[in-house]
């Protein structure tokens, strides 16, 4: 990947520029959220002693990541919260509040592609995966597994952008729908924006500078729908004013008309 390369775009909120593509297994009643005792104290093994050294190595060796803010997270270290951040790293995002937030089990929500990689899919959902549901009946175990994880006073880790856009700098538009759980449960937010900014002698080089903000707490005077859209405001408001350290663009975005996006090959 080349500095300074340009990728167009039509849509914010539906243009997808992950590299990989996979074909998604369907998320049904049949899938199991919830495992058993055993599989569960493999998975918080797994997830927060033998894989962690990696992750870290990862994100200092790769993007010499530096937090700052992490300390807000130690007054709720007994309570389950949420952590909304913005989707820039394929990989990365994948463990980045992990670290931020450790030793607090981090779970992430995830579209059903993150778990339907062959020979990988048990280990994604030992790291946290908690798939997205594809039909109704299946909705009700996953809300039922938010509100597990949440009472167990682990963190969740959503994406509200929902698409990889790898090293944008600016904060895309999303919807209010994934502030719907801290509202319902009455738990705090918080967010955490990942800016890249250059370092070295000529100030050609990039390292990820992640702001962590919060915590944001449900308005109990609104409806739920409105407290969810003031909850969605206020953090994306925040991730806005954060979003404008960044001083390197690695890729270049730009957005073009339907019309136009046919004569450019993307």
């Amino acid at each position: 990947m080349e500095k300074n390369r340009v990728v167009y775009y039509k849509n914010e909120l539906e243009d997808e520029f992950s590299k990989v593509k996979i074909e998604p297994i369907i998320i049904d009643e049949n899938y199991r959220y919830s495992k058993n005792p055993l599989w569960d104290f493999c998975s918080i093994i797994f997830q927060n002693l033998i894989s962690m050294p990696i992750k870290i190595l990862y994100a200092k060796i790769k993007f010499r990541v530096k937090y700052i803010g992490k300390e807000k997270f130690k007054k709720y270290k007994n309570t389950g919260y949420f952590i909304y951040g913005n989707h820039t790293q394929a990989f990365a995002d994948t463990f980045l509040p992990s670290i931020a937030n450790y030793p607090k089990r981090n779970f992430l929500i995830v579209n059903p592609e993150n778990i339907s990689m062959k020979g990988l899919k048990t280990i994604v959902e030992m790291l946290g995966a908690i798939p997205i549901p594809g039909n109704k009946k299946a909705m009700k175990n996953f809300l039922n597994t938010i509100e597990k994880r949440i009472n167990n006073k682990s963190s969740i880790t959503i994406y509200p952008e929902a698409h990889i856009w790898p090293y944008y700098t600016k904060i895309r538009p999303f919807k209010a729908v994934s502030f719907k759980y801290p509202v319902k449960l009455n738990k705090p937010s918080f967010c955490i924006t990942n800016t890249y900014q250059s370092y070295g002698k000529n100030n050609n080089k990039i390292k990820i500078v992640s702001y962590i903000d919060g915590p944001f707490f449900p308005n109990e005077n609104l409806q739920h729908k409105e407290a969810e859209q003031n909850l969605r405001n206020t953090i994306y408001n925040c991730m806005v004013e954060r979003s404008k350290n960044s001083n390197i663009e690695y890729i270049k975005y730009e957005k073009i008309s339907e019309k136009v996006s046919d004569e450019i090959k993307i």
